[in-house]
């Protein structure tokens, strides 16, 4: 299986000036492909190929880059159109110079040596070794296992460089198996319901920077563009960003290696995201949770860890069922109605915790028919 480690790099001024160099490269070399694209669709990769190798002798600038950063960017391009022509995406855009996150990727090669094989691409407890650049020190905080296949190099906006290395690694080392199953309620008052009973608060995130992030877009707003206090300011205004995305990351990967290390079978409800997130009153709020990137991490990880995970349908009324005798109650729709008394059975419900255990249930019986 492939796996991705992110580590962050600290290259000097040259190798930075170089990156710098590569990100450019790379977006020019996608923007020029993508305009020729857009007369006459995207023709196939070994001519357009072709083609850039003669741009390369007509623009000698684009060889100072490592070569496998330019067709990787054309790489990406035949990839968008093709999600493109499976109606997975939209048309490509243009990359823009001056966007939140500047990146490449690049390639392992093996030369043969006198004495040995030399990769242009290795790793070691401080450093990593990356073409054209050589050796940058790197806070590598765990270790690599498996074959490395490539390493794509990035910028935030805040400027800080990051290598994400992506190996090839025949299994991950295990964790205790787990004899739990358990249906999760995401929402946005509490994070998760569990059908245990837990209740995991929201960290709202946002919200607790949300006043240094709008005064710093005001004085932002108040610089002019392209002075060296516009720069400080809007490396500042990403930095905080990148605090607030950090700071998420981190309790959703603690949260779901918890979940993944202390059961079997894991169920989710389908959460329609784009569609909620029209709803404006809502909206900030549900961004700010990121209920799709904590589902995909408790995908990937109980399929690292041999568990079962499974989602239900996007139409089941978790909350409107009865989880004791499975009355359907149509009053519930209402949001503001967060305990309720089944008018059949008179079980009264906790709101969440009722939709985990209808989720759990309903899984469970799917599983058993699929």
């Amino acid at each position: 299986m492939n796996m991705g480690h992110k580590i962050r790099i600290y290259p000097t001024p040259e190798q930075e000036e170089l990156c710098n160099k590569s990100f450019g490269c790379a977006r020019f070399v996608y923007n020029h492909f993508l305009g020729m694209a857009s007369e006459s669709r995207f023709e196939s990769y070994n001519k357009y190929n072709k083609q850039l190798t003669a741009l390369k002798n007509e623009l000698p600038w684009l060889k100072e880059p490592d070569k496998y950063a330019l067709q990787s960017a054309l790489e990406d391009l035949r990839d968008a159109f093709n999600r493109f022509f499976s109606r997975q995406n939209r048309y490509p855009k243009f990359k823009r110079k001056h966007g939140p996150k500047q990146s490449y990727r690049t390639y392992i090669v093996a030369n043969q040596g006198k004495d040995k094989i030399n990769y242009n691409i290795e790793l070691s407890k401080e450093a990593i070794k990356l073409p054209k650049l050589g050796w940058v020190k790197a806070n590598v905080h765990k270790p690599i296992d498996g074959q490395i296949k490539s390493v794509t190099v990035s910028k935030t906006g805040s400027g800080e460089f990051y290598a994400s290395v992506c190996v090839e690694a025949d299994s991950v080392s295990q964790i205790p198996s787990g004899n739990g199953e358990i249906g999760l309620d995401l929402g946005i008052k509490d994070f998760v319901v569990t059908s245990s009973g837990e209740k995991i608060a929201n960290p709202k995130t946002l919200a607790k920077h949300e006043k240094r992030i709008a005064l710093l877009q005001r004085n932002l707003s108040r610089k002019n563009k392209g002075s060296k206090n516009y720069a400080k300011n809007k490396a500042k205004l990403a930095k905080l960003h990148q605090k607030v995305a950090n700071i998420r990351k981190d309790f959703q990967h603690k949260l779901s290696h918890r979940i993944v290390r202390d059961n079997q079978i894991i169920i989710i409800e389908t959460l329609r995201v784009k569609n909620m997130l029209k709803n404006r009153r809502l909206s900030k709020a549900i961004s700010d949770v990121s209920w799709s990137r904590f589902a995909t991490m408790l995908e990937y990880k109980s399929k690292w860890h041999k568990r079962e995970f499974h989602k239900v349908g996007a139409f089941f009324a978790s909350s409107q069922l009865c989880h004791v005798c499975e009355h359907k109650n149509p009053d519930v729709k209402d949001l503001d109605i967060r305990v309720w008394e089944c008018p059949k059975c008179k079980t009264v419900h906790d709101r969440d915790f009722n939709a985990a255990k209808n989720i759990l249930k309903q899984g469970l019986k799917e599983l058993k028919t699929a």
